[in-house]
């Protein structure tokens, strides 16, 4: 079982629970092996989430800016120029979803603001908007799906340099012991 907290990027809960808080309430009512996601992507964050009781965890946002995600160049120039903030949990009445502040964001929420209908928020989302934004390079009309942790993404690099980082971070923390 997955449990996602709303720090993730993409498709997300209404609830706005937390990673840090989801994990360990499914874990204490499933006897299946969960799996954590949501704002992780250093082996540091892997860490905690086993801490908090998963048998594993799964990543998105950190494997977008890697060279061989079929994401666009533009996307992944955008992604590790990220600051804190910059990404925001939106169309929460139609299917919520991270996006990054870009005019396509602008315009979901203003269309928010003014209580549009769902029907109003499917027209401004039409067709392709993800494609357009992650896929096709469209920086300011694309839809820019990627969670919070994209603040720490600061390069583009080969996946599995991104998996080893992430194996030497965890295991270091494994030696550690509690203070």
């Amino acid at each position: 079982m997955v449990a996602e907290g709303f720090e993730a990027g993409g498709h997300n809960g209404r609830e706005e629970t937390t990673t840090m808080v989801l994990v360990p309430a499914v874990c204490t009512t499933v006897n299946i092996p969960v799996i954590a996601a949501g704002g992780i992507a250093t082996g540091r964050q892997m860490f905690a989430a086993m801490v908090l009781g998963a048998s594993g965890v799964q990543m998105g946002s950190r494997f977008v800016a890697s060279i061989e995600a079929s994401s666009h160049i533009n996307f992944k120039e955008k992604i590790i120029n990220l600051n804190e903030g910059d990404t925001v949990l939106s169309l929460k009445k139609l299917t919520p979803v991270r996006l990054i502040k870009n005019n396509f964001y602008e315009e979901i929420k203003r269309a928010e603001d003014n209580c549009e209908s769902i029907e109003e928020l499917k027209s401004i989302l039409g067709k392709a908007r993800a494609k357009k934004g992650m896929f096709e390079g469209d920086m300011d009309q694309g839809e820019l799906e990627i969670g919070q942790v994209s603040t720490l993404i600061k390069k583009i690099q080969p996946a599995a340099e991104i998996v080893a980082e992430i194996k030497d971070e965890f295991e270091q923390l494994q030696k550690q012991p509690f203070n």
